[in-house]
């Protein structure tokens, strides 16, 4: 009974998935405008960010469409199909568990933040 179980729900994955993209194409707003001094500074201050995420994960969505209407250019990292990340995600983060946006200091001091709330709410302060 739970194979049939799983297997339903990896159809219904399946089937889902591309909806999902597609939903998250037509529905991503535009960045805000930023002067190219002030978008320097974003860029220069996201590349110690990394959001390790799964393609169709709907709470990985919700940030990746927070990052576009903030103009952020963050490192995405697939913790599903990369097993180097998936790694990554599980000694640094303790659990592999997403959204989750690995935020390093400039001393290298690192931070992992789950929750897709909690990291679009620090998005929106540190970026908005």
């Amino acid at each position: 009974m739970r194979m049939i179980i799983r297997a339903f729900f990896r159809l219904l994955r399946l089937i889902l998935t591309p909806f999902m993209l597609l939903s998250e194409k037509l529905t991503t707003p535009k960045a805000i405008e930023r002067s190219p001094e002030r978008q320097a500074e974003i860029d220069k201050a996201t590349a110690n960010l990394a959001l390790y995420e799964f393609r169709a994960c709907p709470f990985c969505i919700k940030v990746r469409k927070e990052m576009a209407r903030l103009g952020l250019d963050i490192e995405r990292r697939d913790a599903q199909r990369d097993p180097v990340h998936r790694e990554a995600l599980l000694k640094g983060g303790g659990a592999v568990k997403v959204p989750c946006l690995l935020i390093r200091d400039e001393q290298g001091v690192e931070r992992w933040m789950y929750e897709s709330g909690e990291i679009n709410d620090w998005l929106g302060r540190e970026f908005g």
